[in-house]
């Protein structure tokens, strides 16, 4: 039976979200793709139809889920998005949360195609950052900039710690708790 070419493409969007979760779960190495072809409905076999490797699916994956993360939090002030972004349930729920905090450690040491992924999300995401906090009033285009590169990097780096304590650990809650405080005080 032959696919329609709007059916490849629903499939290859299914593949793309599927691995988009099950690498913030499990990293890029602990996703093989027989696994993660299972996992959206289609057989190994059916993968290099839609990408010629794992790494342009890790890339895709990563575009994707820095996307949807950049559109979930447009509609939210800064106070908001980073309360929940600093919350336990945003910190246990790895596989719908941030893209950044859960593989910047991988794409690190992936080829130029993830690394850029995950550099243009970076910039998408200050660039939303600066847009939320019109109050930054007094502040040089720059200097608004480097405040929303230290606040990005400030709670990506706050939940990544939280996440490497055990999850019962007090300080994986302090972690959250001293950020976050820390993080709203500076933007008042």
């Amino acid at each position: 039976m032959k696919v329609t070419k709007a059916q490849a493409q629903e499939n290859r969007a299914r593949i793309v979200e599927t691995a988009a979760t099950l690498f913030r779960e499990r990293g890029y190495d602990g996703v093989g793709i027989a696994e993660l072809m299972a996992a959206a409905g289609f057989t190994h076999g059916g993968f290099y139809k839609h990408f010629r490797s794992k790494a342009d699916l890790m890339a895709e994956a990563a575009a994707c889920g820095m996307a949807q993360q950049v559109a979930s939090s447009g509609d939210t002030d800064l106070v908001e998005f980073v309360t929940h972004y600093l919350s336990r349930e945003h910190r246990d729920d790895r596989g719908a949360g941030c893209t950044m905090a859960a593989l910047s450690g991988d794409a690190a040491r992936q080829s130029g195609d993830v690394k850029t992924m995950f550099a243009d999300g970076i910039e998408r995401s200050i660039a939303e950052f600066q847009r939320q906090d019109a109050a930054s009033g007094g502040l040089s285009q720059d200097q608004a900039r480097a405040k929303m590169i230290a606040t990005f990097a400030h709670v990506v780096g706050a939940l990544v710690m939280s996440r490497a304590c055990p999850d019962d650990s007090p300080l994986a809650d302090e972690i959250l708790q001293v950020c976050c405080e820390q993080i709203l005080t500076a933007h008042k």
